[in-house]
């Protein structure tokens, strides 16, 4: 049987598989906007509208969750379309989020109302208020799913919370003014300060306060990779790399200006910072500890919270 360039071509194409991207959902506040960028490309994939400066998000295999201050807004996103599936306003600040797929929960802070807002993940009805210090900002889950943490700023404390009861279990005084905060590999609890400079280690099984390492100037988000914490530091475009073994800083890295949000991709081999007053992300090898690639976003990436989702075709 004889056939045709088309048919051949398209037998090709169904031959051939797809390779897997691993794609950063960054929040925009200035441009009022989501960046979907294709790290393998190293470049902008989609560009999203998100009305209401959107600096929080979260993402999901299903969905991607943004938080946008000024319209008090939280949306629920088509990860692949950008199209809302659900949204809700807030009475208060909605600042930090984060999405817990065991109990199909999200996890919202207000900023000026000292509490934590539970919704439904599908619909984001509410749920539930969880009580926490003043003007809380970031919020993480850890790994197991076990705990749920969030950096009380004004307070300068962390409360932790047990993420399937949503019992308060401990409140634990940190350095200056948290802000940023992330569950380590081993459990451990890191908290960006944004006040003292420096990054406070919290054992959140019983609440101590482990230790406290300096870092740069405005500590704002922390990821992990490699062995290694890896910390943003605002005011001093840099990346404070922290060894995990020894809480030793081991690296000072140059970003672009002013980076804030921090992830890092599925495999461990790249961390990938926003730089809000430059519009792009930088993206570094976690090992070589070395500046891959720079690419560019909307005007004003913040990325405030877990934003890389990894093996999309």
């Amino acid at each position: 049987m004889r056939l045709t360039r088309k048919l051949i071509l398209a037998l090709m194409l169904v031959a051939t598989p797809v390779a897997a991207s691993d794609l950063a959902y960054v929040t925009c506040q200035n441009g009022d906007a989501l960046s979907v960028l294709d790290l393998s490309k190293g470049v902008q994939h989609h560009l999203w509208a998100v009305p209401g400066k959107p600096a929080g998000v979260a993402v999901d295999t299903d969905a991607a969750f943004t938080v946008a201050a000024d319209s008090k807004t939280v949306r629920r996103h088509d990860r692949l379309t950008g199209k809302v599936l659900a949204q809700v306003v807030q009475d208060g600040g909605p600042m930090g989020v984060a999405h817990d797929p065991r109990r199909n929960r999200l996890f919202v802070s207000d900023w000026y109302n000292a509490r934590i807002w539970v919704l439904d993940a599908m619909d984001l009805s509410e749920q539930a208020q969880l009580t926490v210090g003043a003007a809380p900002a970031g919020l993480a889950l850890s790994d197991d799913g076990r705990w749920l943490a969030s950096a009380d700023r004004d307070a300068d404390q962390v409360s932790v919370f047990d993420a399937a009861t949503l019992d308060l279990l401990h409140r634990v005084d940190v350095g200056t003014r948290p802000f940023g905060l992330r569950f380590a590999p081993d459990g451990r609890l890191f908290v960006g300060n944004v006040g003292s400079n420096d990054v406070s280690v919290i054992d959140p099984e019983n609440g101590a306060a482990l230790a406290t390492v300096a870092v740069g100037a405005r500590p704002y988000g922390v990821a992990f990779a490699q062995g290694r914490a890896f910390v943003t530091n605002q005011y001093a475009d840099t990346l404070s790399v922290i060894d995990l073994g020894t809480l030793r800083k081991i690296a000072t890295l140059e970003t672009g200006e002013y980076p804030e949000g921090i992830d890092t991709t599925p495999d461990g081999q790249r961390i990938v910072v926003a730089n809000w007053f430059e519009n792009t992300v930088t993206v570094f090898d976690a090992d070589a500890l070395s500046v891959v690639q720079h690419i560019e976003t909307c005007d004003g990436p913040r990325a405030f919270g877990t934003f890389i989702l990894g093996g999309i075709e």
